[in-house]
C-alpha cells in the first residue's frame, strides 16, 4: 500500500500541464489578444531535456508492524527525448496526430532509508529505456492514447508514469481561453484528480500571461510569452465525512482523511513557433488518509509529504 500511494503521488505531481506544442495564430504584440492551439507538421522533429526530482517523507501504519519500513525516499530522473511527428492534419480539429518519442538518453537514481525492491530496479528500467521508442496518438480533444512500445520496458504501467506524463503537455493548449489571451490576462480551470484514494479531489490552476521577453540570453531575436501558473489540490462536493471512491467501495473498503497540495510553474513559449522553450515547476503535497476494511475493521494509515521539482527545456536551434 505504501508503494501504491507513493506512485499515485508521483503521478499526480508530475501530471500538471506545461504548455508544449502550441502555435500562435494571431499577432503577439503587447495588449493584443492571441489564440493558442496545438498544431504539428509531418516530419517535424523536436528534442527536449527533462529533469525531475522528488523527495517523499512519511509513514505507513498497517495491522502488521514492520520495524524496517522506510520513512524517506528520493528519486531523480534524467531524459533526453526526440519527438517525431509521424502524421498530422492541417488543423488541430481535423483529426488525430500520431507521434513517436525516442528516449535518446535515460537514467534514474533512487535512495531510501529502507529496503525497497522497486527502488533497486528503477535504475535498470530507465537504462533499458535508452534508445527505445514509443508511439502514441493525440486526439482532437487533446487526449493521449494508443501507446505502443511502453510495455516492452515497463511491465507496471504506474512505474512508467514519469516517462509518459510529460507528454500530456502536448495537448495543453486546450486549457487556454477559447477567445485567446493578452498580456496581463488571468484565467483558471479545474479537473478531477484521478487515482487518489479519496473522492471529490480536484486540481485547480490559476494562470497569468505576465509578459513577453527574449527566449534565451544568447542574443536571439526570438521572443517568448511568459506564463505563470499556480495550482492547488482541493476537495469538492459534500461535507459528508465518507470520502470513499466508488471503486474502493465495490471492493469492501472505506477511506477517510485529507489530501492537499500546491505549487507553481513558470513557462516560456516561443511567439514565433508556439513551442515550449523551457518550463520550471515546483510542488508540495501532503496526505493523511486511512483505508479500512468494511468487513474486518482492519486499517492502513498513511501520512506523508512529497516535494517535487522538474525542468523541461527545448534544445537550441529548434525554436
Amino acid at each position: 500500500m505504501r508503494l501504491n500511494s507513493r506512485r499515485a503521488l508521483r503521478k499526480s505531481v508530475f501530471s500538471v500541464a506545461l504548455l508544449l506544442g502550441v502555435i500562435v495564430i494571431a499577432s503577439p504584440a503587447a495588449n493584443q489578444r492571441v489564440r493558442l492551439a496545438p498544431r504539428f507538421t509531418p516530419g517535424q522533429t523536436l528534442r527536449y531535456r527533462i529533469e525531475s526530482r522528488s523527495t517523499t517523507t512519511g509513514k505507513t501504519t498497517t495491522p502488521i508492524v514492520n520495524p524496517e519500513s522506510g520513512t524517506q525516499s528520493s528519486q531523480a530522473i534524467h531524459l533526453l527525448v526526440r519527438l517525431d511527428v509521424l502524421d498530422a492534419q492541417p488543423t488541430p480539429a481535423a483529426g488525430a496526430v500520431r507521434l513517436r518519442a525516442t528516449y535518446e538518453k535515460s537514467s534514474a537514481e533512487s535512495e531510501t532509508d529502507a529496503f525497497d525492491p522497486d527502488a533497486a530496479s528503477l535504475g535498470d528500467q530507465y537504462a533499458r529505456l535508452e534508445g527505445h521508442s514509443i508511439e502514441f496518438t493525440m486526439k482532437p480533444g487533446g487526449e493521449l492514447g494508443d501507446f505502443q512500445g511502453l510495455e516492452e520496458v515497463f511491465t507496471d504501467r504506474s512505474a512508467a508514469e514519469p516517462v509518459v506524463s510529460w507528454l500530456e503537455v502536448l495537448s495543453s493548449g486546450s486549457g487556454f481561453p477559447r477567445d485567446g489571451i493578452s498580456i496581463g490576462q488571468k484565467w483558471s480551470s479545474e479537473r478531477p484528480l484521478s487515482g487518489a484514494p479519496l473522492s471529490g479531489l480536484v486540481w485547480r490552476t490559476e494562470s497569468a500571461y505576465l509578459r513577453n521577453e527574449p527566449c534565451n540570453s544568447s542574443g536571439s531575436a526570438s521572443e517568448c510569452a511568459v506564463i505563470l501558473t499556480h495550482f492547488k489540490i482541493l476537495r469538492r462536493g459534500s461535507v459528508h465525512p465518507d470520502a470513499t471512491p466508488e471503486d474502493y467501495r465495490r471492493n469492501g473498503l472505506r477511506t477517510s482523511g485529507s489530501w492537499t497540495g500546491s505549487g507553481e510553474s513558470l513557462d516560456s513559449i516561443s511567439l514565433s513557433t508556439g513551442l515550449l522553450v523551457n518550463s520550471t515547476q515546483t510542488s508540495t503535497q501532503d496526505v493523511d488518509y486511512a483505508i479500512t476494511s468494511a468487513s474486518t475493521g482492519s486499517s492502513i494509515h498513511h501520512k506523508g509529504r512529497v516535494e517535487s521539482h522538474s525542468e523541461i527545456a527545448l534544445l537550441p536551434n529548434q525554436m
